[in-house]
């Protein structure tokens, strides 16, 4: 078994506490929708300037929700970005892992 990297160490140290895992999961969690809004984007062949303006909003507002989405991503922003890439967002729920859910 390869060694861990000091990295690796804290990391894990850091994820066995319930309130950093939380936030950690949620972060990742929030990073998917941006990640397939700069995925969709890129398919299109648009820039974030251009789908900004094809949503109605500034080129930041782009790379922001492209990057940290889960800072003040409303459902009306999600649906004005995913109709001007020819989309209608789809909103799923799934149950928690055993774990997270006897926390």
């Amino acid at each position: 078994m390869k060694k861990l990297t000091n990295w690796q160490q804290y990391y894990q140290a850091q994820m066995r506490h319930p309130a950093t895992r939380r936030l950690v999961e949620a972060e990742l969690k929030a990073l998917r929708v941006g990640v397939q809004l700069a995925k969709l984007r890129e398919r299109k062949g648009f820039s974030q300037t251009e789908l900004a303006a094809r949503a109605g909003m500034s080129g930041p507002n782009i790379s922001r929700i492209e990057t940290s989405p889960g800072q003040n991503l409303t459902l009306g922003t999600l649906v004005k970005v995913a109709g001007a890439l020819g989309y209608e967002p789809h909103v799923t729920f799934r149950p928690r892992r055993m774990a997270a859910a006897r926390r």
